[in-house]
């Protein structure tokens, strides 16, 4: 006798079908961008910037963006929606985008395994760290052109395209803004509060990783994203919550072997993240010490890393990092359970079920 997958295998099921699939387009949108991309043809820097974007952007990653705006057009019709695979390559170069900057702005070393973008630079000219500099930022800036590129020269209805459009460009933008406040907050004298957190968590994060992958799939199915604007922009901001405590979580409990990136960054920068705010609340005396002295040391050694990690499982800051990533998704899953009365089933089921697995999956 088969055991019938529950709501969770099937999630995952149609999550790595959508990942397959675009990981062949995405290959194929590379293959062809030589011929389509205008370059003087004496540039070298040109195609290697294409290539190391190539590298990065087929590096991996779950796809989750890509898996939304496909789902979310399923909540209004099985049927395959017109414009998904130009929304899809648009939301991914976006992404692309960010991680070239985030990776400069954080000066990683490595990103999905792999190095960096700016440390590709910096080993392609050691001794021109400004033209490393430079060709780093140009390259998250072609990413952005590109991703706005391709809905622009997209075979789709003027109305459609014109609509896609505007929500990257204002994802985009949101998320700039959002980069800002990020920075921002770790400027400040005292520990951040949690609606600064949660703000920066919604303009940095959920505005272009949840919301828009939902706007551009149900404009792709024909439906009216603008009609049940202030439900979509809840969900997200809950789910962008939940993703971004993890991630602050991981930084400092983490396995980078998992992560395929280090661990300790939001230390090792100053970084005043979920994590380290809840560390700060709760610490005092020779701990508090140990934690002001390494925050902000571009060489903090693992062994003092080690420590923090152990004060904060001690202390219960892990813990209850844990519970408030669960109480967040717990709340996006009730608001995308209110969608049944108008959308399909199985979609919103997938909707549902994706906060909670997001905050409790291993890697």
């Amino acid at each position: 006798m088969t055991d019938t997958p529950g709501p969770v295998e099937r999630m995952l099921a149609r999550a790595a079908a959508h990942e397959r699939r675009f990981g062949a387009l995405l290959q194929e949108y590379f293959d062809t961008l030589g011929a389509t991309l205008e370059a003087p043809a004496f540039s070298r820097y040109a195609p290697e910037c294409v290539h190391l974007l190539r590298e990065l952007s087929l590096r991996g990653g779950k796809r989750m963006r890509v898996v939304l705006l496909h789902e979310a057009a399923g909540l209004v019709s099985a049927e395959p929606a017109e414009g998904l695979d130009a929304a899809a390559l648009s939301i991914e170069l976006l992404h692309t985008h960010g991680l070239v900057h985030d990776d400069l702005i954080d000066d990683s070393p490595t990103r999905r395994g792999g190095p960096s973008t700016y440390y590709a630079y910096r080993d392609r000219f050691p001794h021109h760290p400004r033209a490393a500099l430079g060709l780093t930022v140009l390259a998250g800036d072609l990413a952005l052109g590109l991703s706005l590129r391709v809905l622009t020269e997209a075979p789709l209805p003027v109305a459609l395209r014109q609509a896609m459009t505007e929500v990257v460009t204002r994802a985009a933008a949101d998320t700039f803004v959002g980069q800002i406040a990020d920075l921002e907050r770790d400027f400040t004298a005292t520990v951040p509060s949690e609606d600064v957190l949660h703000s920066v968590a919604d303009f940095k994060s959920a505005r272009y990783s949840v919301l828009a992958p939902l706007r551009l799939g149900l404009l792709a199915a024909g439906g009216q994203p603008a009609v049940f604007d202030e439900e979509l922009r809840r969900y997200a901001r809950l789910v962008g919550i939940c993703g971004q405590m993890r991630d602050d979580y991981l930084d400092l409990f983490g396995d980078p072997d998992i992560m395929g990136k280090p661990v300790g960054t939001d230390i090792r920068d100053g970084r005043r993240s979920y994590t380290v705010g809840a560390l700060l609340s709760v610490v005092s005396g020779t701990e508090r010490a140990l934690v002001e002295s390494a925050l902000g040391d571009p060489s903090c050694p693992p062994g003092t890393l080690a420590a923090l990690r152990e004060i904060g499982e001690r202390q219960g800051v892990a813990a209850g990092a844990r519970a408030e990533m669960r109480r967040h998704a717990e709340q996006a899953s009730q608001v995308a359970a209110g969608w049944r009365t108008r959308w399909r089933e199985d979609a919103v089921a997938f909707f549902e079920h994706l906060p909670l697995w997001s905050v409790e999956r291993s890697g």
